[in-house]
């Protein structure tokens, strides 16, 4: 079997743009993956397309070898626009194997320890802005089986916050924690947005509710930062969503810098470096919740490490996404009692609609993160996931 052709696919998903890849083989058996990167779509899919002609041509089993020598031919060998173009060939590669071979990717990767793997939900609070409207969709989100809810309750703050934000900022958050009760799990998401002394200060600030964790509170750039904050915090911290190699996680578990970590599967390389990655954790007893709030393909790549992997204990996951996600792609995997299961099926167990992705072409979507419009996540006629992945 060879490589014969590999095209990158970017459609319009509202807050940003899924970038796919499909490859195929002169044996009919095609790959698809995905390595979404907002603000960056265009730049991932010339990247993606810059891999072509190494990889026509090649045996798409040499799955290690490809990614190594692509990793090094790119002589700027690290940054989010390279190792996402990594994950989604890599992807794409596994699930020509897996189909191939008639065996899910996990298989490939060591087995699987779980057919379901429990999910936190993020997006729930799409359009809120006031604590009652930020209690009443965590109640409706809770109904739906969910067990633990993330959100950044922080506005338009950067590196340190007002009086009023703030106070505003713990108003939602005691209304969530009123709406939903004792039992159900909180995730505080910071964004890389403050500095060291506001970050520890925040953290004293909402131990009161008793977080699961306080994710990114610092940027991402120094690991000394990081771990600053986490020495001094009285809640748990997660972070590495925003790392995309395996020595800056060796850096981050070394310094002590986080609680629990979060490598995207489609950003740090691939599936073979987030095993890694999960393995660098295990060996320090820390637990991995992969960052996943992107497509389908994204999402059934993080299934087959949520499968492959003893130490992954949360999959993130997007309550609703555009209505046009079940048009473009075929998921397996469903969403029941606060879990999400895996697809035994083989290769990736997802599929996409190149024909249907043509009809949603590319729209600049700016970052909403630090403007005050983070709830702006989702259109109005957003569709529920589990929905989605049944239509």
């Amino acid at each position: 079997m060879k490589i014969t052709d590999v095209n990158p696919i970017v459609v319009d998903a509202f807050r940003a743009n899924f970038v796919f890849v499909r490859i195929e083989t002169d044996e009919g058996v095609h790959g698809i993956g995905e390595g979404t990167l907002e603000v960056k779509e265009l730049a991932l899919a010339a990247a993606i397309d810059m891999l072509k002609s190494y990889l026509v041509g090649k045996d798409p089993f040499a799955i290690e070898h490809h990614i190594e020598t692509m990793h090094r031919d790119s002589y700027w060998r690290t940054g989010p626009v390279l190792r996402s173009a990594l994950s989604a060939v890599e992807a794409a590669l596994f699930d020509i194997k897996g189909k191939a071979l008639g065996v899910p990717v996990y298989d490939l990767l060591g087995g699987a320890h779980r057919d379901a793997i429990r999910c936190y939900a993020n997006g729930w609070f799409a359009g809120a802005r006031t604590p009652e409207q930020f209690a009443a969709l965590a109640r409706n989100t809770v109904a739906k089986g969910f067990t633990a809810l993330k959100w950044d309750p922080f506005g338009a703050a950067y590196m340190q916050i007002d009086r009023a934000q703030r106070n505003l900022s713990m108003d939602i958050m005691a209304a969530v924690r009123d709406a939903v009760g004792p039992d159900i799990g909180l995730m505080i998401e910071g964004h890389g947005r403050f500095d060291v002394p506001t970050s520890i200060a925040l953290a004293q600030d909402i131990a009161r509710f008793e977080p699961i964790w306080f994710e990114e509170p610092t940027p991402p750039d120094s690991i000394d930062a990081l771990a600053e904050v986490r020495r001094k915090s009285p809640v748990a911290i997660a972070a590495g969503e925003r790392f995309f190699d395996l020595a800056t996680f060796q850096t981050a578990i070394e310094q002590g810098a986080a609680d629990y970590l979060q490598p995207d599967v489609s950003h740090v390389g691939g599936m073979l470096a987030a095993k890694q990655i999960a393995g660098q954790a295990n060996a320090r007893f820390l637990p991995v919740c992969p960052h996943n709030p992107i497509g389908p393909v994204a999402n059934a790549m993080t299934l087959q490490i949520a499968a492959a992997c003893s130490n992954v204990v949360w999959l993130e996951t997007m309550t609703t996404d555009v209505p046009w996600r079940a048009e473009i792609a075929s998921e397996m995997a469903s969403v029941e009692n606060g879990e999400m299961s895996i697809p035994a099926t083989p290769g990736l167990g997802v599929d996409i609609d190149t024909t249907a992705c043509d009809r949603y072409p590319y729209q600049r979507h700016d970052l909403r993160h630090y403007s005050g419009a983070l709830t702006d996540i989702r259109p109005a006629d957003a569709t529920d996931w589990g929905k989605a992945a049944e239509a």
